[in-house]
């Protein structure tokens, strides 16, 4: 075992190494994009398409095969490897593209590991009354967290708390419903770190906190999932025993957080992005691995001064593995290899489009996120915008984005990818958490009918208040 894992962190130190130099050799390359995009044949887009599919389709059909990190690396080199040998051989600038490429997918790749680590180390313990009113205070305090340490980080911190404090009831799958919308996926729109869509546009140059610009939508969203949550859970608990209620009332463990000098790392984390630019920018990334492996290292340290095999570090107690952040790095090589050709295209053709009014993006976007990963999604539509050429004059711009298309391509993505189990890669987190707890929850239609039936209408009155 101890081999398995040397083995492991010596591969991952080289992986590092080889995305350090990367990052120093790539050039930036303004409008080179758009120029490759002006002579790219449209089938080229093939391989971005055929993976997207891939990552939405063979878990449902395969599920035991996709569990291996390997097997992935299969369906990311099948499809990766012939655009990448597309553009190096054959397409002029193909290679700086390709290494102009490597900075984002470098700073992508660290940032979501070091959250993913640091907030790993934080467990929080305890079992609350099971009131609508408790877990509504649950949702909300997600909702805003999320935002902070990511929705994947929110989600695995707060939803065995959750599961402890509604153990006593049997009315509960809404409550994880809701969970899904709100702290996987809908909470994380306020800054940069939040979501990964919401991190690429600040690499392609969006400001790291306009972002905070969404907070009209966030909490309109927000406020209206909580209320309509409250309620529903007001009448589920009304059903519950009164057995059932008085064990609730009687079994009662305040919360306390264990590993709370991480909260101090995320707040590191944040600070080398906003404070590490220009020319201090390369040491950005060294910064936050930096703190992620710290951050693991007390738990080790913990793990080594354990009194008995009961006394478990706040990693153990999360059940923390890597397994994770390794299937996103895995994947994402694959995307971001063959993402380039939609990118160059819709740079250079977005105004042939037809898509140009902010609530087209909004849905278009959200609808593609809500069955394929909405990183990507988000990327391809702001191309897109870039594309339409429209900048200047009473049209103000962000990464070279009408501001209002940008909003609407930004909440897009990250509000629904809530739409289905495969829009985020949280929800199927806490899907499989939920299951293993005894909490049986809906099917892929299942879950479906409550996203149709709660969200659909949310997003309508979201696109009428914000991008008509």
């Amino acid at each position: 075992m101890r081999k398995a894992v040397t083995g492991s962190a010596i591969g991952a130190a080289i992986f590092l190494v080889i995305l350090l130099l990367l990052y120093f050799f790539a050039p930036h390359t303004e409008g080179l994009e758009e120029e490759i995009g002006k002579h790219l044949a449209v089938v080229t887009v093939a391989p971005f398409i055929a993976i997207l599919l891939g990552i939405a389709l063979i878990p449902l059909a395969f599920t035991h095969w996709w569990e291996s990190n390997l097997n992935k690396g299969i369906i990311a080199a099948v499809c990766g490897l012939p655009m990448l040998i597309y553009f190096l051989g054959f397409v002029d600038d193909g290679g700086a593209a390709l290494l102009s490429l490597s900075h984002e997918y470098y700073s992508f790749i660290i940032l979501l590991f070091a959250l993913f680590t640091i907030a790993g180390g934080i467990h929080l313990e305890g079992d609350l009354r099971a009131t609508p009113a408790t877990n509504t205070t649950f949702l909300a305090i997600g909702g805003l967290l999320a935002s902070f340490v990511g929705t994947t980080g929110a989600a695995m911190l707060l939803i065995r708390p959750l599961l402890r404090t509604n153990s006593e009831r049997r009315n509960v799958v809404h409550i994880f419903v809701f969970f899904i919308f709100i702290v996987a996926n809908i909470g994380g729109s306020l800054l940069p770190i939040g979501d990964p869509p919401l991190f690429l546009g600040f690499l392609r140059g969006v400001p790291f906190f306009w972002t905070l610009q969404l907070w009209k939508e966030w909490l309109a969203t927000v406020s209206l999932l909580l209320v309509l949550f409250y309620f529903w859970d007001l009448r589920a608990y009304k059903k519950e025993a009164l057995l059932d209620q008085l064990r609730d009332k009687t079994l009662v463990e305040p919360l306390t957080i264990r590993g709370k000098i991480n909260f101090l790392f995320l707040g590191g984390v944040i600070a080398s992005i906003v404070l590490l630019t220009d020319h201090l920018a390369w040491w950005r990334e060294p910064v936050m691995v930096a703190l992620a492996i710290v951050s693991y290292l007390l738990d080790k340290h913990y793990e080594a001064r354990r009194k008995s095999p009961d006394d478990k570090s706040p990693r153990e107690q999360n059940f923390f593995t890597f397994n994770a952040i390794v299937e996103v790095a895995v994947l994402f090589a694959g995307i971001f290899v063959t993402m380039l050709p939609a990118i160059c295209l819709l740079k250079a053709h977005g105004a042939e489009f037809g898509v140009d009014q902010p609530w087209q993006f909004f849905w278009l976007t959200g609808g593609l996120s809500s069955f394929l990963d909405n990183a990507p999604t988000y990327l391809t539509f702001m191309s897109l915008g870039q594309g339409l050429n429209i900048c200047g004059g009473d049209v103000v711009c962000v990464a070279g984005v009408p501001v209002k298309i940008l909003q609407a391509i930004s909440v897009g993505a990250v509000f629904m990818g809530a739409n289905t189990y495969i829009g985020n890669a949280p929800n199927f987190m806490v899907k499989a958490i939920v299951d293993e707890a005894g909490v049986k929850m809906p099917s892929f239609l299942g879950y479906m009918k409550y996203s149709v039936g709660i969200l659909i209408p949310t997003f309508l009155l979201v696109t009428l208040i914000f991008f008509l």
